[in-house]
C-alpha cells in the first residue's frame, strides 16, 4: 500500500501544536534584556544601557524601525551591512512564503537541487571572469573557505593580510583580522603576515619567500573605512601573479552594491581577483548565506577526485531558504536599479557632510564610496575644545565618537556605530534603499550634534561619563 503524498498547501496550512510563537513573545518579549544577561553574553546588554541604547523595537520595515513608544528610526548601520535592502523587503518575504510553501525535497545531501545552481550562475554573471561558487553561511565561513581553497591550490602555507583588515573571528579569519583585540589569547593561529594596505613594496618582500598562498584584502576596509589607494589592487594582482600567489577579494561588507558598484574591486579597471568572499546583504537580511566565487582551475583542484567530493562542505550550505532569498535579493538589485540608486545616494550623502568640514574644527575627514562613509574626528584648534577633546583621549581613544554617536540615536533616532575600538570614525553603512529625505535628515541631525559639540553642550556631561566608565574598567 502507498503512502499519499501530501499536498504543499495542506502541509503549510496545519497549525503548529502546542506552539504559539505570537504568544510567547507578548508574554515573555520584556524579558529580552534579563534573558540576555542571564543566558547570553551579559557584557551586551551592560553596554546597551551604559550608553543609552537599551531600547525596545517592535516593528521594522525598510530602512525605518519603531519603538515601544511608536517612534520612527532611522537605520544607517544595517545590522552591520546585513540589511542590504532594508528590513522585510516584499519580495524576498514572499520568495521565503513560496520556498516554504514548496515543500522541497531539501539538503538530502544526494541529490541536485535547483536553486544552488541558479544562484550561483546568477551571482557569476556580476563576476565573469570567476566560474564556481562554494555556499556557506556567513562571511567568516566564505572566508575560511577561501583560505583553504588558496592553501591547497598553491601547496603554500602562509596568507598575507592588511593591518586593521576584518575578516572574521573564527580560526582561519581570525589570523588574518588585523586587530589585536579580537586575536588576543587565541594562538596559535594560522601562519601569516601583516601587510600595510597600499604598500607594495612590503607585499614585495612576503611573496619573494616563496611560501605565500594569498592576500587577503578588503577594496575598502570596514575598520575605520580606508579604500585602498588607486591602481594597487591591480598591482598587487599582477606582483601575486607573478610569485604564483593568490587575490582574495573580501567583499562580505562591500559587494553587492554597497559602494556603488556591485562589487568594490570593479572602481579598478583589470583586477580580477582569484577568489571573492559575499554574505551579509545576500541573506536579505533573513537566511544566513555566505558565498565563494573562484576561478575554475582552483575549484578543480579542491575537488580533484570523487574521494575528495565532500573535502569542503557546510551542512546548511546551499539550504533552499537561503538559495531563494539569494536570488530574490540579486532580482531585486535589477529590477529597482540598486547599484545606481546607492552611486546618487551615496553621493548626496557625502556631499552634504564633506560641506560640513570647514564649519567644525572637530571634523578632520569625510570619506567612502557609495553608502560606506567614514566620518572622522581629529583634535580640534581652539583652546576650550582642545582641552575637553585632550581629558578624552586621556581616558580612552573613541570616546569623542561615542559621545556623537549616542545623542544621534537618543535625540534624534538614528542608529550609528564607531567604526571601530580606539578610533575617532563613525562609519555609515545604511540599507541601501535608503532616500534623499533619509539623507537630508541624517545631514541635519549630524550638523545638530556637531553644533551641540563645538558650544560646549550637555553631549559633554555624558562624555564626563564615558571618561569615568574608562577609567573604572582598566
Amino acid at each position: 500500500m502507498t503512502t499519499a503524498e501530501p499536498s504543499p498547501q495542506s502541509a503549510s496550512s496545519s497549525p503548529a501544536e502546542g506552539f504559539d510563537l505570537r504568544a510567547l513573545l507578548a508574554e515573555r518579549g520584556a524579558e529580552r534584556y534579563e534573558l540576555h544577561t542571564k543566558y547570553l553574553n551579559h557584557q551586551l546588554p551592560r553596554m546597551l544601557h551604559t550608553i543609552g541604547f537599551d531600547k525596545v523595537y517592535e516593528r521594522a520595515e525598510g530602512a525605518h524601525f519603531w519603538d515601544a513608544d511608536g517612534n520612527d528610526h532611522l537605520d544607517m548601520l544595517a545590522g552591520f551591512g546585513v540589511m542590504g535592502l532594508g528590513r522585510h523587503h516584499p519580495v524576498v518575504r514572499q520568495a521565503l512564503h513560496d520556498v516554504l510553501d514548496a515543500s522541497l525535497a531539501d539538503l538530502t545531501r544526494f541529490d541536485c537541487q535547483p536553486l544552488p545552481g541558479l544562484l550561483a550562475e546568477k551571482l557569476l554573471t556580476h563576476s565573469p571572469h570567476l566560474d564556481r561558487v562554494f555556499f556557506g553561511n556567513s562571511g567568516t565561513e566564505a572566508v575560511e573557505t577561501a583560505l583553504k581553497f588558496a592553501r591547497y591550490a598553491t601547496g603554500r602555507p602562509r596568507i598575507l593580510y592588511c593591518a586593521h583588515a576584518f575578516h572574521g573571528l573564527t580560526t582561519g579569519s581570525l589570523s588574518v583580522n588585523g586587530e589585536t583585540g579580537f586575536r588576543d589569547g587565541f594562538a596559535p593561529l594560522l601562519p601569516d603576515t601583516a601587510v600595510t594596505l597600499g604598500d607594495l613594496d612590503a607585499l614585495a618582500r612576503e611573496v619573494r619567500k616563496g611560501d605565500v598562498a594569498a592576500l587577503i584584502v578588503e577594496p575598502i576596509q570596514g575598520k575605520g573605512v580606508h579604500e585602498a589607494p588607486p591602481g594597487y589592487l591591480r598591482a598587487a594582482q599582477e606582483l601575486l601573479h607573478r610569485h604564483k600567489a593568490l587575490l582574495i577579494a573580501d567583499e562580505v561588507q562591500t559587494g553587492l552594491g554597497r559602494t556603488g558598484d556591485f562589487y568594490a574591486y570593479q572602481h579598478e579597471d583589470g583586477v580580477e581577483p582569484d577568489l571573492v568572499c559575499v554574505a551579509k546583504a545576500l541573506s536579505g537580511g533573513y537566511v544566513p548565506v555566505g558565498a565563494t566565487l573562484g576561478k575554475e582551475w582552483i575549484f578543480k583542484k579542491v575537488y580533484s577526485s570523487m574521494d575528495r567530493v565532500l573535502v569542503h562542505s557546510a551542512s546548511f550550505g546551499s539550504n533552499a531558504q537561503a538559495m531563494a532569498a539569494g536570488l530574490a535579493v540579486l532580482s531585486v538589485m535589477e529590477n529597482e536599479q540598486i547599484v545606481a540608486g546607492v552611486r546618487a545616494t551615496g553621493e548626496r550623502l557625502k556631499s552634504g557632510l564633506s560641506a560640513l568640514i570647514d564649519k567644525y574644527e572637530l571634523l578632520s575627514d569625510v570619506r567612502g564610496r557609495g553608502l560606506m562613509i567614514g566620518i572622522e574626528f581629529g583634535k580640534p584648534k581652539s583652546l576650550k575644545l582642545r582641552s575637553r577633546w585632550t581629558m578624552l583621549q586621556a581616558a580612552r581613544k573613541g570616546l569623542f565618537a561615542q559621545m556623537v554617536v549616542v545623542p544621534l540615536l537618543q535625540r534624534h533616532r538614528i542608529l550609528t556605530q564607531v567604526s571601530g575600538d580606539h578610533l575617532e570614525v563613525i562609519k555609515l553603512i545604511p540599507p541601501l534603499i535608503i532616500d534623499d529625505q533619509d539623507v537630508d535628515r541624517f545631514v541635519a541631525a549630524f550638523t545638530a550634534v556637531m553644533d551641540d559639540a563645538h558650544e560646549g553642550g550637555l553631549m559633554w556631561d555624558f562624555g564626563k561619563t564615558l571618561v569615568r566608565q574608562a577609567v573604572a574598567n582598566r
